[in-house]
């Protein structure tokens, strides 16, 4: 059996785990159960490895659980969460909150000054001038794309670790965790599962993968990184077992003006989408780093990209430039 789940942009990961095991060697084995369900407005798909049926839906049901309470610590589109508080206050008070949403929210800003700004929460604030619906022909003006970013900028977040307190100190601006919050969920549900000695699974956060334990035939899990520039091709298979990746691109949001390909993420300092890179493939411990990573890389570009991922040993890259040239580590 071969699965698709669906991913960020529908590029690049494939899950390619659990080929061709027979029945009866599950039946004398512990059992792989899967599940497909909608969390944080995304395809989530949650694979837990477990002795029966019945054990494994019941861990599956606490992962779902477990997902559901950070959406509801840290969406900003609900606006009975303390994120969305955060944004109302801003330019205001700051906001007292959980350490779980303080200390996420620190390693955000850790990011965004490894990155020299590439990665950036405050984005959430960023006006949509660019369109990737294909009716897009020509650049914003240069004033309306630096006016797109007036209110970005990760400088002006303000933590206080003695009071637990978040503050924006420019009003109208926001924070929100698109970025990361769904390499976070993955690796708090990997946590829980360990925790409850669940010894193998896959929580796969729309293409935010966090991997623990082995297939139930003893083998790693097999994840396929595909080649965007060919559909029957796969770049690179990931043999992973406690491990984690995630994937940055612009395979089918992007536009292209004047021959120029602009990809829909969109470079916090500057305003303009990133260049040069289709995707960014990160793997290694943690769902949340690979995820700032991949998308930091993606506006940095293949140079500096490469610069950063260097600096992080227990984490590997491939990257996928604009013209088809794969870049691995």
């Amino acid at each position: 059996m071969q699965t698709y789940p669906i991913f960020r942009d529908r590029i690049a990961l494939a899950i390619l785990s659990f080929l061709f095991i027979p029945f009866t060697l599950l039946a004398q084995s512990d059992v792989l159960v899967e599940r497909n369900v909608t969390l944080m407005g995304s395809q989530f798909q949650i694979t837990i490895v477990a002795k029966d049926s019945s054990t494994a839906n019941q861990h599956i049901d606490l992962t779902i659980a477990e997902i559901e309470r950070i959406e509801n610590l840290i969406s900003e589109w609900r606006p009975y969460t303390q994120v969305s508080e955060v944004n109302r206050n801003a330019g205001i008070k700051p906001v007292k909150v959980d350490k779980e949403l303080f200390d996420l929210t620190h390693r955000a800003l850790e990011y965004s000054k490894i990155s020299n700004g590439a990665f950036d929460i405050s984005t959430a604030a960023m006006d949509k001038v660019w369109k990737f619906d294909g009716s897009m022909t020509e650049k914003p003006s240069e004033e309306i794309i630096q006016k797109s970013i007036e209110k970005v900028g990760y400088e002006h977040i303000i933590l206080d670790s003695v009071q637990s307190t978040i503050f924006l100190a420019k009003e109208g601006m926001k924070i929100g965790f698109g970025s990361i919050g769904k390499g976070y969920a993955a690796d708090k549900g990997r946590e829980l599962m360990q925790t409850l000695g669940i010894k193998s699974g896959i929580v796969n956060a729309s293409g935010d993968i966090a991997t623990w334990g082995k297939q139930p035939n003893g083998k790693p899990w097999r994840i396929g990184i595909n080649n965007p520039f060919s559909k029957k091709s796969i770049a690179k298979i990931l043999k992973l077992k406690n491990s984690a990746v995630a994937t940055s691109g612009s395979y089918e949001k992007y536009v292209e003006i004047d021959g120029k390909r602009y990809a829909h993420i969109i470079n916090p300092k500057t305003g303009y989408p990133s260049t040069g890179l289709t995707s960014v493939t990160i793997y290694g411990p943690s769902a949340e780093f690979a995820n700032a990573l991949s998308t930091s890389i993606m506006v940095l570009g293949e140079k500096e990209g490469k610069k950063l991922a260097k600096k992080y040993p227990k984490y590997n890259f491939l990257f996928i430039t604009d013209k088809g040239k794969i870049i691995k580590k």
